[in-house]
């Protein structure tokens, strides 16, 4: 749906100096809080930072805070402290530009059950006090044919399916050409097909020019499509960089496996390795600068491990893959499927 809701009121705070509109991130946030009147802290302090053309993946496990962090965003809900931007403009006072220029689907699509696909996007498209009323009926089949809606636009909504249903908020997002789409779940209910088709439409809009924020539990998605990630857990913004960065962030571990694992422990210790662990015959150990900074690197460490007599089995170095990454940083696991 396009968002334009009524703006909440300003922060109390002053706004914290921006660059020239047109270089500044698509969405920033400085501290940005909510807490429920039952003392609850949904979101805690937040610093959003989503470059402009960037497919920004927000992750986190259910109860997060990703949802309530959107719908601050967007003026559905107001913040409790901190203040945030979309496009360059202060929100709330710049919501009347901003928010024209930003497309969003937030939390599942919502329709009238008795109107066809069509009609209702034509409804849509009428409370959009920026919609040229001539152009409506081309734009809403070019919305429905780029979702693969065309051919059911007459079918009502409500024999529409969960997937169709999906399809069709994403064609109401794009009834006007948007510089930002804030997306929460936007696969959700489409099978495979549908999925992949998501994906090729995201990375199409990425490329004519907009900035997507995309909210999902699907690793692959973010690891074929988005550019930057942020992950949230228990309110809390705990990482936040390039895909790319991220991923070489990672600790890679040395793994040993010998049938005197004790054996490959002291070598394991003598070279400095930390973080141990023995299961079995298997040893593994976080590799660090330690080993990958001396000479011959790992290859070193294996001479070591059979001049001190260990029979090794075999040898290896394992960089954690994503899901392994985001179950550190918030300790539970994500859906992987795709």
């Amino acid at each position: 749906m396009t968002v334009s809701s009524t703006p909440v009121a300003p922060a109390s705070q002053p706004h914290p100096p921006g660059g020239r509109h047109g270089h500044d991130p698509a969405v920033r946030t400085f501290g940005l809080t909510k807490r429920f009147r039952s003392g609850q802290v949904a979101v805690d302090g937040i610093d959003l930072d989503v470059p402009a053309g960037s497919v920004y993946g927000f992750l986190g496990p259910n109860g997060s805070g990703k949802t309530t962090t959107i719908r601050m965003l967007l003026g559905l809900v107001g913040p409790t402290s901190g203040q945030h931007e979309l496009l360059g403009h202060p929100m709330p006072a710049g919501a009347g530009t901003a928010l024209a220029r930003i497309g969003a689907l937030v939390e599942g699509p919502a329709f009238h059950p008795y109107l066809s696909g069509r009609a209702n996007l034509r409804r849509l498209d009428a409370a959009d006090r920026h919609a040229d009323p001539r152009t409506s009926a081309a734009r809403i089949d070019e919305a429905l044919e780029r979702v693969g809606l065309l051919a059911a636009a007459q079918k009502r909504y409500r024999a529409y399916s969960l997937g169709m249903r999906q399809r069709l908020a994403l064609a109401g997002v794009l009834l006007q050409p948007r510089d930002l789409l804030i997306l929460d779940e936007p696969t959700n209910g489409l099978d495979p097909q549908g999925t992949r088709e998501v994906r090729t439409l995201i990375t199409e809009l990425a490329r004519d020019g907009a900035t997507v924020m995309l909210s999902t539990h699907l690793l692959s998605e973010v690891e074929q499509i988005c550019t930057h990630v942020g992950v949230m857990h228990v309110g809390r913004l705990v990482a936040q960089a390039p895909l790319t960065q991220l991923r070489a962030d990672a600790t890679a571990r040395v793994r040993v496996e010998s049938r005197q694992p004790s054996l490959a422990v002291e070598t394991l210790r003598r070279f400095g390795l930390t973080e141990i662990l023995v299961e079995g015959e298997i040893v593994t150990a976080v590799l660090g600068d330690v080993v990958a900074d001396r000479d011959g690197g790992p290859e070193k460490l294996i001479s070591a491990l059979v001049e001190d007599g260990v029979p090794v089995r075999g040898f290896g170095v394992v960089t954690p893959d994503l899901e392994d990454v985001f179950v550190s940083l918030t300790g539970e696991g994500f859906d992987v499927s795709g």
